[in-house]
């Protein structure tokens, strides 16, 4: 049986291998039908069209550089685990330079498609000329090169990694990507033979020394290593509270609070709106949940046994969509952040519970790269807060329209409890303005020096 990170990078890899093929779809009937190199404009329906595109991209790809990148470090596996790991980032790192590669060759002859999707998307942070910047970096042959690794493990281990997937779907399906995407590392052999000897004059130099599968490891973190600048992610960075921190939060936390976090140096913050990104919904400990006979309710009871198997050392626990999906997750997952804000519902106990059993519903539902309010198949983050609440105790969220989609940021959940309207901001820790926890208006004086604002040092 797969452990939990490992099946939570498999489910990541196959739901975005899955959200790419929708998004070259919608791509190639959006060039097809806009004929803008002829007509030379886009019309704003098809602006909005681009946009909304350009984002859900971008979001994808850095959700993969995550699995990709967090799968390099052979060491934190254990010994029987790392060839799986390195299935799962092959695997993805191949999704990554097939969609690049799409995109080369339905965009980048048509100069006025090319310079709308390099155009800066200021409320997601997303500069200009990123579009230029990823064809430079994913169609490289010396990535060709780093793959190269990738790929001789997984072909010289074939038979070891069936009998592994033999027992796992998801397994199975990433062969299936594997298989389907291995002619997008194609280069012309001499770029790749120059992109060879220049890696290898390079790890003579700095004296790196592998096994195969730590070449092949090494070369998929490479692969991701240069597609994000050194100012939004830091490697050597482990986000968490400091321990007193995290001991007073958690004892003030009540079933029904909202957690909205920000990590530091994190791929989640790149291209995601605002300087708090992130947003999940506190349920509780199973105690508690039978206190609000949450246990017998319809959409709670028969995901019992999940609530249960959670993190046995950590009895408080949350619902969460992250980029595997909507689960039931321990508090120690939102609390692998360096800032967090925790907001009050301003409703009675029956009321919560009847939130909480509402957004047990969407447990198991896959990750909303689209960013679409409109359809409840799929959710990000905010959405499990906005489909617990909605409605209930007169509580009411107003969607935004951004890049073609209604939208509702965790900032946006931050502005309703600074202002009272169905939440008040119970407290908030942000190092970055003070080294202390501030409650109530002294809170949201903290909030008003980062809401809105991307990244602050």
């Amino acid at each position: 049986m797969l452990s939990q990170e490992l099946s939570q990078g498999a489910v990541t890899v196959i739901h975005l291998s899955q959200h790419f093929a929708g998004l070259k779809d919608q791509a190639t009937a959006l060039v097809n039908s806009v004929e803008a190199s002829t007509r030379g404009f886009f019309t704003p329906t098809e602006d909005e069209q681009t946009r909304h595109l350009l984002v859900s991209y971008w979001q994808s790809r850095n959700a993969l550089f995550e699995v990709v990148s967090s799968f390099h470090q052979v060491d934190r596996f254990e010994p029987q685990q790392r060839p799986t790991a390195l299935l799962i980032a092959y695997a993805g790192a191949l999704a990554l330079v097939d969609v690049a590669r799409f995109l080369r060759e339905h965009v980048h002859h048509r100069s006025v498609v090319r310079a709308k999707l390099n155009e800066p998307e200021p409320y997601f942070g997303i500069p200009e000329g990123t579009y230029d910047l990823v064809q430079k970096s994913l169609t490289s042959p010396v990535h060709a090169w780093h793959l190269y690794h990738a790929a001789a493990y997984v072909a010289e281990n074939r038979e070891q990694l069936q009998t592994v997937a033999g027992n796992e779907s998801d397994l199975v399906a990433l062969f299936e990507i594997v298989d389907g995407l291995q002619h997008r590392m194609d280069v012309s052999v001499d770029r790749f033979i120059l992109a060879r000897t220049r890696s290898r004059t390079r790890e003579l130099r700095t004296g790196i020394g592998r096994n195969l599968l730590g070449r092949a490891l090494y070369g998929l973190q490479k692969c991701v290593s240069r597609l994000i600048s050194d100012r939004y992610v830091k490697a050597d960075h482990i986000p968490g509270l400091p321990a007193a921190v995290e001991a007073e939060i958690e004892q003030q936390l009540q079933p029904g609070d909202v957690i909205v976090v920000r990590k530091e140096h994190a791929f989640t913050n790149y291209f995601l709106p605002g300087y708090w990104p992130h947003a999940a919904l506190y349920i509780g400990s199973l105690t508690e949940l039978r206190g609000m006979q949450l246990d017998s309710h319809e959409n709670v009871s028969p995901r019992w046994d999940q609530l249960e198997s959670v993190d046995l050392d950590r009895p408080n626990r949350v619902l969460e969509a992250m980029k595997d999906g909507v689960r039931v997750r321990s508090l120690a997952c939102p609390f692998k952040s360096d800032a967090i804000a925790i907001l009050r519902p301003q409703l009675s106990r029956e009321h919560i519970a009847e939130a909480i059993g509402r957004g047990f519903f969407h447990v198991d539902k896959p990750y909303d790269f689209d960013f679409d309010f409109a359809r409840s198949d799929r959710m990000v983050c905010t959405e499990v807060v906005y489909r617990s609440f909605e409605g209930i105790g007169g509580i009411s969220f107003e969607l935004t329209r951004r890049a073609g989609r209604l939208t509702l940021s965790a900032e946006d959940l931050l502005q309703k409890s600074m202002v009272r309207n169905g939440f008040t901001t119970l407290s908030v820790f942000c190092p970055a303005i003070s080294d202390k926890i501030h409650y109530g208006a002294d809170a949201d004086g903290i909030l008003t020096q980062t809401v809105g604002k991307k990244f602050v040092r």
